[in-house]
């Protein structure tokens, strides 16, 4: 397979008379239905992704439960089919706890993370029952004693440790150092266990830390798992209490860079954390293979492992790849390089999607991988430097700021014109979910093509009115 065919999936993303088809159907019959841009995602290829991560089920001796990170992609169409995958859920605000109730998700299926949590949120996630509040803080903790206290109810609880483990991420996903806004110290929580181990009000149930998002490095997962497992003993030898699971949270990457010719002009470090290509389970069989001889050190250590579940919760590794965003040129025109650079030019293509649509692309200069739709079986070796719509400078395809972190160019076929249907590929994960009505352009359409091939609107496109729903 040639590079510029680097991103056909098998049964998923494949051309067909030139033009692109996810699951069988045409992008631009999807956009001349639905209009542009339009947000499309594959049913099938979620529940292949979560097939891939519930095998991780085989290769640990204690039973798996994963919970789909809405974070990633909150839309009740497609949280309905993550739940009819046969996964949970993971929320990080009583909003999200909402949608996923909403959803059909019962509340032994939800665990509820976030450092910032109100007393009505703590509240919901108490009388709905769910699985655990991961706790953020020990002033947190306490807080939600207090609320249940009020409320004549148990809350199950589990806390959140940062445990200091740098993976070779971006900066901003981060989570799991000293630096980062979550979580205790392990100090802090076994405090924590100590203080509240008799509170009728308080089932302490797990411990959780999660090191951050897109690591490339399999490795920080046995770092990670033998934290967890060491602090078991130290909690059950404090305070008696015997946990019931361990959270892992997710961070499994996705490889966003599907073609060699753009690749070349990002740097190493980034084209490391792009490509990265991590099994969960490699990554997650390694781990245990890690701590195993730990656990097997004392009786006390297996009789701590004997009953206990672990959590993953995966969002990006999800969703990321089985959502397309397409995007029709709306403008073009010729720009000379420099007034000394005679006969040289750039060709500009100004889309209709920008970082309204796609915020990763303008805050951590990420990279989504562009095809033409319209055309997809022509060779992409054209230069164009790529824009879009909003009225700002840094709303553009390309690292303005000229660090070289991303291409400066794209690559697409001759001649595009105005009209053409353009594809980003891998971006179902943290863009729609950030999305915004700035330069008061609606938020698109969404379309789950169904495991039946059937395509089916999730999300109607904003109106005018709906610009102003809301305002008084």
């Amino acid at each position: 397979m040639s590079d510029r065919n680097a991103w056909i999936i098998d049964g998923f993303l494949d051309v067909r008379g030139d033009h692109l088809h996810i699951d069988g159907v045409a992008a631009v019959s999807l956009a001349e239905k639905y209009g542009s841009p339009l947000f499309v995602y594959s049913e099938s290829r979620i529940r292949h992704n979560i097939e891939r991560i519930a095998a991780v089920a085989n290769v640990i001796p204690f039973s798996l439960k994963l919970c789909y990170a809405a974070k990633a992609m909150p839309t009740l169409g497609i949280l309905r089919a993550v739940k009819n995958a046969g996964v949970d859920i993971e929320v990080n605000s009583g909003g999200e706890l909402w949608k996923a109730l909403k959803a059909g998700f019962t509340g032994p299926q939800i665990i509820f993370n976030g450092t910032s949590k109100e007393v009505w949120e703590i509240e919901l996630a108490i009388k709905s029952g769910i699985y655990a509040i991961q706790v953020d803080s020990l002033f947190e903790l306490s807080l939600i004693e207090e609320t249940a206290r009020r409320l004549k109810k148990r809350a199950s609880v589990s806390l959140r440790l940062v445990p200091e483990i740098e993976s070779g991420t971006h900066s901003g996903l981060q989570t799991a150092l000293l630096t980062s806004k979550f979580g205790m110290m392990p100090d802090e929580a076994f405090e924590g266990f100590r203080k509240y181990k008799d509170s009728p009000h308080l089932d302490l149930c797990g411990i959780h830390l999660h090191i951050g998002s897109q690591n490339p490095d399999p490795k920080v997962y046995a770092e990670a798992l033998e934290k967890l497992f060491i602090c078991l003993a130290v909690i059950y030898g404090e305070s008696g209490v015997k946990v019931r699971h361990v959270n892992l949270g997710g961070g499994f990457p996705v490889n966003y860079l599907r073609d060699n010719s753009q690749e070349r002009d990002i740097p190493p470090e980034q084209r490391a954390m792009f490509s990265a290509s991590v099994d969960p389970v490699d990554a997650i069989a390694n781990a245990w293979a890690t701590i195993e001889p730990i656990v097997n050190l004392s009786e006390l250590n297996r009789e701590l492992a004997a009953d206990l579940m672990l959590l993953l919760e995966p969002g990006r590794s999800i969703i990321a790849d089985a959502g397309v965003c397409l995007t029709t040129v709306r403008n073009k025109k010729e720009r000379r390089l420099s007034k000394h650079a005679k006969g040289k030019v750039d060709d500009w293509l100004l889309t209709d999607a920008g970082f309204n649509l796609l915020l990763s692309q303008e805050t951590y200069k990420w990279y989504y991988h562009m095809i033409s739709a319209s055309r997809a079986g022509e060779p992409h070796k054209t230069k164009y430097k790529l824009a879009g719509p909003l009225c700002d400078g840094g709303d553009v395809y390309f690292d303005i700021e000229g660090e070289n972190r991303l291409p400066d160019h794209r690559l697409l076929p001759k001649n595009v014109e105005v009209g053409e249907l353009l594809a980003l590929l891998n971006c179902g994960a943290y863009s729609l979910s950030q999305a915004s009505q700035y330069n008061g352009r609606g938020l698109p359409a969404v379309v789950l093509i169904r495991a039946d091939g059937k395509p089916n609107l999730i999300r109607k496109r904003d109106t005018l009115e709906d610009l102003i729903a809301g305002e008084i």
